[in-house]
């Protein structure tokens, strides 16, 4: 479900898990992962240990287009949140955890451009992606997915 707000770049999307937020943390965290979860990430590699200033090199892939971005962790809460900002088209990229009790999490994956994406990013969006509206929707389908293979990781684990 996206939120309504005046950002016209913010998707969110949320999922509930059946485990505790212990658990949900130590897979959605691990962004070396990625390529598991995210229909687009092919690769996402982290300079060292992963914590707030993590540096990655990613790699991209959307139908046949391909492109590498860079991110930094910006945001590093254990159990909570963790969020990570790519420069090139101005967005951040956040996983929070809501501790819903009795072993149950709510995991929320939100999509923000707080001073809106880059002219680079609007022009390649235009030109190759459908534009924001069309790609936009595409984001928020593969947002909805990425939970799901996350929730049913989570979920098989004893």
């Amino acid at each position: 479900m996206t939120a309504a707000t005046t950002d016209p770049y913010l998707i969110e999307v949320s999922t509930d898990v059946d485990a505790p937020p212990r658990v949900v943390w130590d897979v959605v965290s691990d962004l070396r992962r990625m390529p598991e979860w995210s229909p687009q990430t092919r690769r996402m590699i982290a300079r060292g240990r992963i914590g707030k200033g993590t540096r990655t090199l990613n790699v991209n892939k959307y139908g046949w287009r391909v492109w590498p971005t860079t991110s930094t962790v910006v945001r590093y809460e254990p159990q909570r949140a963790i969020a990570f900002s790519v420069p090139v088209n101005g967005t951040v990229w956040t996983y929070e955890l809501e501790d819903l009790g009795e072993g149950r999490t709510r995991l929320v994956e939100r999509r923000q451009a707080p001073k809106g994406t880059t002219p680079v990013s609007k022009a390649l969006i235009k030109r190759f992606l459908g534009g924001d509206v069309a790609y936009g929707a595409q984001l928020e389908r593969d947002m909805v997915a990425t939970l799901e293979r996350i929730k049913t990781v989570v979920e098989a684990q004893p």
